[in-house]
């Protein structure tokens, strides 16, 4: 019998070129996209201070399990699982015997978190992946035949994994279509939803979502230029708000322009997924899904966002719903502002549902 036929070799296939010394664009930094194979590429980003493309770094881990006191054989919700990095500290204090329930909207990212998660060695008796807004976790409790569980996590941030990516439309860094949608397949996206908008509702949306101080300016002159230019694209929103920045106000400091793209985008974000009406109908639900004892912690990146929190604890202090809750908001230390500047605006607060 002959030899068999040698298996030719797999012919070298040569990186995309890009200009500089590093990748700029989301798509060519193929290092940080595959941190599995390019780990110590991914550890000199993490040491500068910087989110690796297509990651998220988990914020305040430790004053979050502080909050949470988890204890193994207990059931827990992680209602915005995201990349899993909170889910992962929380699944190795529940263990043995207990359970987390992993909760996120987003149809891209939470397949690709269940399965790092699974390939983690978290199989189904200890972690149940459940895609769903977060204000709907009552439904999921009882679908999944329980009465409450023993802690509750809701990191209200939006993901570094969507921020960074051009594809999902958040960021004005690149061009690509306005979208803003934390589930694509829900309508309206932002573009379509500044088409329509009045000009009223988009004053009271920028100011309302982001404190924006020239909302009512950018309100009337955002509306007026659809009419000829329909917005469609994250850089053609960015420029006319810089247009009408420097047309209707001559005086200002153009280095603050790029604060008010963000304000701006930070509202029409907000107000294309409903973010406070959720928030707001997770927290009127939320004692009666903590079984007596149970604990939550919530993390805030948004004024509106702490002050509903802020509101619904005390009340529920109140009312007898809580037996305690946080006075002040917990904030991330020194080292974490440092090394995650993404955790600057972070706010942590907790309570305790009464037995």
């Amino acid at each position: 019998m002959s030899d068999p036929e040698p298996t030719p070799p797999t012919p070298h296939v040569r990186r995309k070129r890009y200009a500089g010394p590093n990748p700029r664009r989301f798509e060519d930094k193929y290092k940080e996209l595959d941190p599995a194979r390019y780990a110590a590429d991914v550890a000199k980003v993490l040491a500068s201070g910087k989110t690796p493309a297509g990651s998220h770094r988990p914020i305040m881990v430790a004053e979050i399990l502080a909050a949470l006191a988890l204890r193994p054989g207990e059931t827990a919700v992680d209602c915005t699982l995201g990349y899993g990095g909170h889910a992962r500290e929380l699944l190795a204090r529940l263990t043995p015997g207990g359970r987390l329930i992993g909760l996120d909207v987003d149809p891209v990212e939470h397949p690709k978190t269940t399965a790092r998660l699974r390939a983690a060695g978290w199989d189904e008796t200890t972690f149940t992946a459940v895609r769903s807004n977060f204000a709907g976790l009552s439904k999921v409790l009882a679908e999944l035949g329980l009465t409450g569980v023993d802690a509750i996590l809701a990191d209200l941030g939006v993901s570094s994994m969507q921020l960074d990516d051009p594809a999902r439309g958040f960021t004005f860094k690149t061009d690509s279509p306005l979208d803003l949608r934390l589930n694509p397949a829900r309508a309206p996206s932002a573009a379509e939803w500044l088409a329509r908008v009045t000009p009223s509702a988009l004053a009271t949306a920028l100011r309302d979502h982001s404190d924006e101080p020239q909302a009512d300016l950018l309100a009337r002159e955002l509306t007026l230029r659809r009419g000829q230019t329909p917005v469609t694209r994250t850089r053609q929103l960015a420029d006319a708000i810089r247009d009408i920045l420097r047309h209707d106000r001559p005086g200002h400091d153009r280095e603050t322009d790029d604060d008010c793209v963000r304000r701006v985008f930070q509202a029409v974000r907000i107000a294309v997924n409903d973010e406070f009406g959720a928030l707001e109908l997770f927290l009127q639900r939320l004692p009666f899904c903590l079984n007596p004892g149970g604990r939550v912690a919530i993390l805030t990146f948004h004024s509106g966002e702490d002050r509903r929190v802020k509101q619904a604890f005390r009340g529920g202090v109140r009312s007898g719903a809580f037996s305690m809750a946080s006075e002040e908001i917990i904030r991330a230390g020194p080292a974490e502002r440092r090394d995650n500047p993404r955790s600057t605006s972070a706010k942590l607060r907790w309570a305790v549902r009464a037995k």
